[in-house]
């Protein structure tokens, strides 16, 4: 369950610095820097949790059923911005999705803040004997150096639009489906189970072939 969760984190985490790079200079700075203040806001609370409390957590099926929720809705949002944003390079939006394009763009998501404060809960564990306000703070200023400097790298790693879009959308669709399995898994891990669900494999396998076969042919389309 653990792996999981810290492989959804280090997803969310990839799909926020791909809608960075859809930013300008200004909209990745003033993103870089909501995110470090709230770093900075959140470690007076990352510094009254403990690693029995967060186990406890991950251990409850209520709470990994809410948490799927809201990481389903996420996971919905990013897609929809994707689908926005794509269309606009395709050709001009009307009013109302030119609204919805840049509300989309400019909240950069529902999953994105508790990922944050986890990685800080974790990085206070990891440096016993350390003041908290000095981690939380250094945190803090670490993220508003390094997110521009990392949405500038995937940039140029990733030069084309459309091509960042494309990563961005399957990246969610694998964070949907792994949100999924971290659910099923906080239900079943007490009995166990060994019988595999061929019918959903199959489909999961299907939509995500279907997926990639769009992509290339947009792309080849496009090209």
């Amino acid at each position: 369950m653990e792996t999981v969760v810290i492989i959804i984190m280090c997803l969310t985490g990839l799909v926020f610095l791909l809608k960075l790079t859809c930013h300008g200079n200004a909209g990745v700075f003033v993103l870089s820097f909501l995110a470090a203040a709230s770093v900075i806001l959140m470690t007076d609370f990352a510094s009254s949790q403990s690693r029995t409390r967060i186990e406890a957590w991950l251990g409850q099926p209520d709470i990994m059923l809410d948490t799927s929720v809201w990481l389903t809705l996420d996971v919905a949002f990013q897609i929809w911005f994707c689908f926005l944003a794509a269309k606009r390079l395709s050709g001009p939006l009307t009013k109302k999705e030119l609204i919805a394009y840049y509300a989309a763009l400019w909240i950069p998501g529902l999953m994105i803040f508790p990922v944050l404060s986890a990685a800080l809960t974790e990085l206070i564990f990891s440096l016993p004997g350390v003041d908290f306000s000095l981690v939380g703070w250094s945190a803090g200023l670490g993220l508003l150096v390094a997110l521009p400097a990392l949405a500038r790298g995937l940039r140029a790693l990733l030069p084309e639009t459309d091509l960042r879009l494309e990563v961005m959308f399957l990246v969610s669709l694998i964070i949907l489906l792994l949100g999924i399995v971290a659910t099923v898994n906080g239900r079943t891990a007490a009995t166990g189970t060994n019988r595999v669900e061929w019918t959903a494999l199959l489909a999961v396998i299907c939509l995500l072939a279907g997926c990639a076969a769009a992509g290339f042919m947009l792309r080849k389309y496009k090209s």
